[in-house]
């Protein structure tokens, strides 16, 4: 093959882009979202030509930002990196919230925007912007290639590249990466064949093992979680006996050891007993658990799965890839066991969101997706009781945030083939509005949408800003009721809309198969939202209390 340079006339992008598509294949790629425009068309003509030969599976969405988060979660939903390609100019922000998402998350995202040559950026020319960097620290990685430069060898090696960082196959630090494509005139042209093969490419596995002399008043605890790390949490908590405090989508809330409110119970005299806690995952859903990893007073061990880790409080004893745990005192866990069964037979169950979530819960099993949208909705499921047969579990953990958490979904669905529920908020769901449309020319999948509708923002009012103080400031600047009609939204959209008043329509809903695409719209109120938050909280306290009264066993 002939290098190019800057004195060719031919210079070629179609051959620049039919050699990024066969080393995305090469490289084991199997899913890109496309998100159409002019710049990128010498890449566009190419993934349909490979996903017409099923060579890969093209997913085409029109808004940028809903094809990221698509992407992002066909790649959760799968385990591969998952490629999004954009045009230039202002497609490529509409990027960034996803790029942020994965980088917290480690999850393998190939960003591919295509370019306008160096030569133009500065100058003014139509929709050319410093694309390079763009995504800051939220990128792994950044590589470029360019049609005006290199040859097919080359290019296919800075794809290779770009793949292996977003795997984390060397750094065990998956995460997103930029590849930026600077593409010349013309931009379109037959699909030239492009061979290229991919290099060996070995991973790197680094072990170290951490082995506890006790397990006294220790506790295993487990924040967002892929489903590998659930399992081995799970396990570990298991074969030592000892209490599971697991975040709903930690994939290891389930078993003997799983306490459902445990959440309730870490701030009571029972949870001051914690000395240890073993930590899996991305554990940042609730205050008391960034407390009890804050303390002084308790060792924390910090179980990594990646290069990097989570270690909210700043005190990890050490960060290890593995644990080894004699067993721990049966009392221990037998006073966890048993205040949680009191708050869980104490508790008042009205119709709100707690209500919602834990039918929600309790209505997928292991044959399902769950996926869990961020705010209030996850933190309602961290106190339903414990699924003993359990979908695996996903959510936007890395930074909590709402952005695309239904595009996110429906990638995950279309990467597992899983019925798929999503259990989000109605503010969530009106961030991410473009995810409802679906174009009638793309791959369809069975996903069912329960929003908690209580017009505006629930989780504000269990906050500070929550309280009488500001009330009057509280609907405008932190509620934001939109008084939007989601339910005329979505059946304009194409959905079969089901809105329910009650837990047993609800539950009748659920029962239901998964076929299609549904929305169900749980109507709650929000008024009582603080008032409930606090009436669990001293539950939870008084169970600690009483389990924790020396002499005091467990029934």
């Amino acid at each position: 093959m002939a290098r190019l340079n800057d004195k060719d006339d031919n210079v070629n992008s179609p051959l620049l882009g039919a050699t990024i598509v066969t080393a995305l294949t090469a490289c084991g790629v199997t899913d890109v979202v496309l998100a159409p425009g002019s710049r990128n068309a010498a890449l566009a003509l190419a993934l349909h030509h490979a996903d017409a030969r099923g060579h890969l599976r093209l997913h085409v969405r029109v808004d940028e930002r809903v094809a990221a988060f698509t992407a992002l979660g066909l790649a959760k939903g799968s385990g591969r990196v998952v490629a999004v390609v954009t045009t230039s100019g202002s497609a490529v922000g509409n990027l960034a919230p996803a790029a942020m998402e994965a980088r917290a998350a480690g999850v393998g995202l190939l960003l591919i925007t295509a370019d306008r040559p160096a030569e133009a950026i500065g100058t003014g020319a139509n929709q050319t912007g410093e694309q390079v960097g763009a995504f800051g620290p939220a990128a792994v990685a950044t590589v470029r290639v360019s049609s005006l430069s290199g040859d097919v060898a080359s290019w296919g090696a800075a794809v290779q590249r770009a793949c292996v960082a977003a795997a984390g196959l060397r750094t065990r630090r998956p995460g997103p990466v930029h590849l930026n494509a600077e593409f010349s005139p013309p931009l379109v042209g037959p699909v030239p064949d492009a061979p290229f093969v991919a290099a060996e490419t070995h991973g790197s596995d680094g072990v170290a093992v951490y082995e506890v002399a006790d397990a006294e008043n220790t506790v295993v605890l487990v924040g967002d979680a892929g489903w590998s790390a659930g399992v081995e949490a799970r396990a570990l908590a298991e074969l030592a006996g000892l209490p599971l405090l697991a975040e709903p989508s930690s994939n290891a809330r389930t078993g003997e050891c799983a306490i459902a409110h445990y959440r309730l119970l870490i701030d009571s005299p029972l949870g001051q007993r914690i000395r240890r806690v073993v930590c899996f995952g991305h554990p940042t859903l609730s205050r008391p658990v960034t407390a009890l990893l804050s303390r002084a007073d308790v060792e924390v061990i910090v179980v990594a799965e990646r290069a990097e880790w989570g270690d909210v409080g700043s005190r990890a004893t050490a960060v290890v890839d593995r644990v080894l745990l004699p067993d721990g005192d049966p009392d221990w866990l037998a006073r966890w066991q048993d205040a949680d069964r009191n708050v869980a037979t104490r508790r008042v169950h009205g119709w709100d969101g707690h209500a919602v979530a834990s039918a929600v819960v309790a209505s997928v099993g292991p044959d399902d997706a769950l996926f869990l949208g961020s705010s209030q909705s996850i933190r309602d499921a961290d106190l339903a009781p414990v699924n003993q047969r359990p979908a695996r579990v996903w959510a936007n953990r890395g930074l909590a945030g709402i952005d695309g958490t239904l595009s996110t979904a429906t990638g995950v669905a279309l990467a597992t083939g899983a019925p798929t529920t999503v259990l989000l908020g109605d503010l969530t769901l009106q961030h991410d509005m473009g995810a409802l449309v679906a174009a009638p020319l793309e791959p369809g999948c069975d996903i069912r949408v329960v929003v908690v509708d209580d017009d505006g923002g629930a989780i504000f009012s269990t906050l500070e800003q929550g309280g009488p103080d500001y009330d009057g400031a509280f609907e405008r600047v932190f509620g934001t009721p939109q008084g939007i009609d989601l339910a005329a939204v979505a059946t304009a959209l194409g959905w079969r809309v089901t809105t329910v008043t009650d837990v047993e329509s609800l539950r009748a809903g659920l029962a239901a198969p998964v076929i299609g695409r549904q929305l169900v719209l749980a109507s709650v109120e929000r008024t009582a939202r603080r008032c409930t938050d606090a009436a669990l909280r001293e539950l939870g306290l008084a169970a600690g209390s009483w389990m924790d009264q020396p002499g005091k066993h467990p029934a």
